[in-house]
């Protein structure tokens, strides 16, 4: 048996531990707003945060997630109400959305690291994310109003 700690929730699961991360996720905790996209880390439509980094779950081992802290899109938010979930919304950024989990939860770690991220920081930060429908405009430009919300709200108003 392994412990999952997915979202503030514990999760005992009995898989093989070198089963990805992302099936387990889906598979058999039933949280699918995580998405498979390429199954080799070259997409990022399956980012998760483990301890705080943003990983590509596709590729993460349960031996390496055990015991730690996993968060997946369903557990970025508990109203969907992160900055970077309203401005996805404001700017109508998914087109098909499929890749859109994944852009959010690299979104969110980038805008913990750096509250002002200048485009060159968006475009570095958000590299390994693929967006098919091309809408890269549209991510920077909520990431650049999810960090706006975000001092917004750091200083109260």
């Amino acid at each position: 048996m392994i412990n999952l700690n997915v979202n503030q929730k514990t999760y005992q699961i009995d898989a093989d531990l070198n089963m990805p991360l992302l099936w387990a996720i889906r598979d058999i905790i039933g949280l699918t707003g995580t998405k498979y996209g390429c199954g080799v880390a070259q997409c990022g439509a399956c980012v998760v945060h483990l301890n705080g980094e943003a990983v590509r779950s596709c590729v993460t081992k349960l031996s390496r997630a055990a015991g730690q802290k996993i968060v997946t899109i369903e557990g970025l938010s508990e109203n969907n109400n992160h900055p970077a979930q309203l401005a996805w919304n404001e700017e109508n950024v998914p087109q098909c959305g499929y890749c859109h989990s994944g852009q959010i939860m690299s979104a969110a770690v980038l805008l913990r690291e750096n509250p002002n991220p200048s485009d060159a920081d968006i475009d570095s930060a958000m590299a390994g994310n693929i967006c098919r429908c091309g809408t890269y405009l549209r991510i920077r430009k909520a990431i650049h109003l999810a960090a706006e919300l975000q001092r917004k709200e750091a200083a109260g108003k």
